[in-house]
């Protein structure tokens, strides 16, 4: 089966059939049987631009002529040879000189694409982070929000001789485009202003206003970028002022014979959860039963023993894959096909397809609350006993869960264990055991890193969502007339869960529609591939289909009556 993972915060969609049970394995009655329902995944039809028809034609020319290619390809290849990385621990901007590339690639922005500059507003905020405003000759219409994020992942030194051309080349072999960003996210930085100044070019002039905000930090928390361009915003536009927002996210895959599109409508929460054990030091040689790293081994062990439950609910966006899956892919097992169907009002049938999804870990983790140890530490000597000791532990948050849930599970869980090595107990700042006596040291759980995230707002999909119609309606016309679509086959639009946390979780006030997703192929061709990894590329045929996309996008909803 092919269903879809988003990677890290970043939104790349991977295909990972070969990672669910065989489906022959899965023991079924025949529930239902195979007709289609059209309630079931209802899909838009495709939607070209009616008003501006001439226009799109023109540049539909301009960018399915293979000329176009090697233009586009240096424009992603001039903002690929700046390295903005980002860090996880940075200073502010103005202090730490790690910023300083990012000035760079602000001017190169505004000397490559000049009607874009000339012709928009531009503010900075926090000296680097863009905002760029194209007004529309109607204010009374809600605005169009495109963001996306400068920085990139850091290469790590010992592994630039493993890149086939140099991270920071932007070399285009005729088919890719290489180096760090040319993926996550510049693509879809430079495709959003490819496809501004072609409109510009073309002579179009918007009704609808259309905001571009492009952050700085996206991979290091997003505190110094898209935070503050979210409260400037909300103070210059105010709340749910935007109609609908397009960021970075999941794009086209192949599942069961059929083609899928999976635009994200929701994200995890997120929280790191420090364990910190705390004893007395002395010399090793006299060792108490339990050191700080024994015990906190005990804890991190126990945590990994008792993973958060997992249900597979009606109202998780995977649910929606699913549907979508069993009623649009033409090989998808007729077993299997039949639970998803069945589950709609059966809740035995519901169970049956939670246990499905539960076999399977990457499955899994989208429906439930994850935990990662990730980060260790403790001693100085070894000849001294560690007189502190800690881990920290990153949790993903289900959708249908929240923060508090997340402290109250890992509370429980330790709490036990805690009393056991005679240790007093501080969970997120409350004294959670009581001791008659002394005791031996303590053990404190807290928030590290200030992370603590709420899983995001699930984006309507609904028959009301007319901004879900809209893009579903633009993808299928982009794809029906592009690159990717070498067999005449039709597109299913299916909304799916991220798995990570894009800079979307600063601008949730400014709109309830927001989308993450990149037209991009990312199937067994490999049009996209090493996000924050060696070798990383995007080929060129992908990469102007999401040029594509962004026109069309901008287009149909300039036209759209109904958003």
């Amino acid at each position: 089966m092919v269903l879809l993972c988003l990677g890290q915060r970043r939104g790349i969609v991977w295909d990972f059939a070969r990672h669910i049970t065989d489906i022959r394995q899965l023991k079924v009655t025949n529930l239902l049987g195979p007709q289609i329902n059209a309630e079931i995944c209802p899909q838009s039809d495709a939607i070209f631009p009616s008003r501006n028809v001439e226009v799109w034609k023109e540049l539909d020319k301009v960018f399915n002529n293979p000329d176009f290619n090697p233009k586009a390809a240096e424009l992603l290849g001039g903002a690929v040879r700046v390295p903005t990385e980002s860090y996880d621990v940075m200073d502010p901007v103005g202090q730490d000189p790690r910023w300083e590339p990012f000035g760079i690639l602000n001017d190169y922005l505004e000397t490559t694409f000049p009607l874009v500059n000339s012709t928009l507003r531009r503010t900075k905020v926090n000296g680097y982070a863009l905002i760029y405003e194209w007004d529309g000759s109607d204010p009374n219409l809600k605005p169009l929000l495109l963001t996306a994020h400068q920085d990139v992942v850091p290469v790590e030194p010992i592994t630039v001789g493993q890149w086939t051309h140099p991270p920071y080349s932007g070399y285009y072999d005729g088919k890719f485009v290489w180096g760090r960003g040319s993926l996550d996210d510049k693509s879809g930085l430079i495709a959003v202003m490819i496809a501004v100044e072609s409109l510009l070019e073309s002579g179009f002039k918007p009704t609808r206003k259309v905001v571009l905000a492009f952050g700085i930090d996206e991979e290091a928390t997003g505190h110094y970028g898209a935070k503050l361009l979210g409260e400037h915003m909300v103070e210059k536009f105010g709340r749910d002022a935007f109609a609908m927002l397009v960021d970075e996210g999941g794009g086209l895959t192949t599942a069961y014979g059929g083609k899928l599109a999976a635009p994200g409508v929701a994200e995890k929460g997120y929280l790191d959860v420090m364990v910190e054990v705390n004893s007395p030091g002395g010399h090793s040689s006299r060792p108490p039963t339990h050191t700080s790293i024994g015990m906190l081994a005990s804890f991190v062990v126990r945590l990994e023993q008792n993973p958060f439950p997992y249900s597979l609910t009606r109202a998780t966006p995977l649910y929606s894959t699913l549907q979508c899956v069993a009623e649009h892919s033409p090989e998808l097992d007729s077993s299997l096909r039949e639970v998803i169907k069945k589950s709609i009002s059966s809740d035995r049938a519901l169970k049956q397809l939670q246990d499905f999804v539960a076999d399977d870990p990457l499955m899994r983790s989208l429906i439930t609350t994850t935990q990662a140890i990730d980060l260790i530490g403790g001693g100085v000597k070894v000849n001294a006993l560690p007189e502190q000791a800690w881990a920290v532990i990153n949790h993903r948050i289900a959708a249908e869960s929240s923060v508090k849930a997340v402290q109250q599970h890992d509370t429980s869980v330790l709490e036990n264990l805690a009393s056991e090595f005679n240790l007093s107990f501080t969970a997120f700042g409350r004294d959670v055991n009581v001791h008659h006596g002394p005791a031996y040291g303590a053990l404190i759980i807290s928030e590290a890193f200030n992370s603590s995230l709420e899983p995001a707002p699930i984006t309507p999909t609904g028959p009301d969502a007319a901004p879900y119609r809209v893009l579903s309606g633009t993808i299928k016309a982009t794809y029906e007339t592009g690159r990717h679509n070498d067999n005449g086959g039709q597109l299913t639009v299916a909304p799916f869960m991220g798995g990570g946390n894009t800079d979307t979780q600063f601008y949730w006030n400014l709109t309830q529609h927001i989308f993450r997703y990149d037209h991009v192929n990312v199937g067994e061709d490999g049009d996209a591939r090493g996000a924050h990894t060696v070798n990383e590329a995007m080929n060129i045929d992908s990469f102007i289909e999401m040029t594509r996309f962004f026109v069309t996008l901008i287009l149909n909803v300039d036209e759209s009556d109904a958003i």
